[in-house]
């Protein structure tokens, strides 16, 4: 998928995930919130899925495992948290994310505070 087409993509998954924010509120538990954007991307023809992450030391030998919260038309990452504010340990996770599966785009989005919040990274 072309870079403009990834834009597209990230600008119908920010307003879906607003329009979730907008109706749930927030004081969910994170599931909830990946099940409702899940529901709705679904309904809209996307494919989507948890992603599992192998982290990799220099030398090749696993050392750990991750699942992605979502993984999107196979270019683009999703974390999804639901807490007061977007800490650096979560910019970390998703940026961790996108090294260790070599996907370029991604998205951090918080449902859990009053003001919705949404960042996008990209790795280049």
């Amino acid at each position: 998928m072309d870079y403009k087409n990834v834009n597209d993509l990230c600008d119908m998954i920010r307003q879906t995930s607003f329009d979730i924010h907008k109706y749930l509120h927030h004081g969910h538990l994170e599931k909830v919130y990946e099940n409702a954007l899940v529901s709705r991307l679904t309904k809209m023809g996307k494919d989507e899925h948890q992603y599992p992450l192998q982290v990799k030391d220099q030398d090749g030998t696993v050392i750990g495992d991750y699942i992605a919260d979502l993984f999107i038309e196979d270019i683009l990452i999703i974390k999804i948290k639901a807490c007061k504010t977007i800490a650096d340990e979560h910019i970390a996770q998703i940026l961790g994310y996108l090294r260790a599966s070599n996907i370029e785009h991604g998205l951090l989005i918080n449902f859990g505070s009053s003001k919705f919040q949404i960042k996008k990274y990209i790795l280049n």
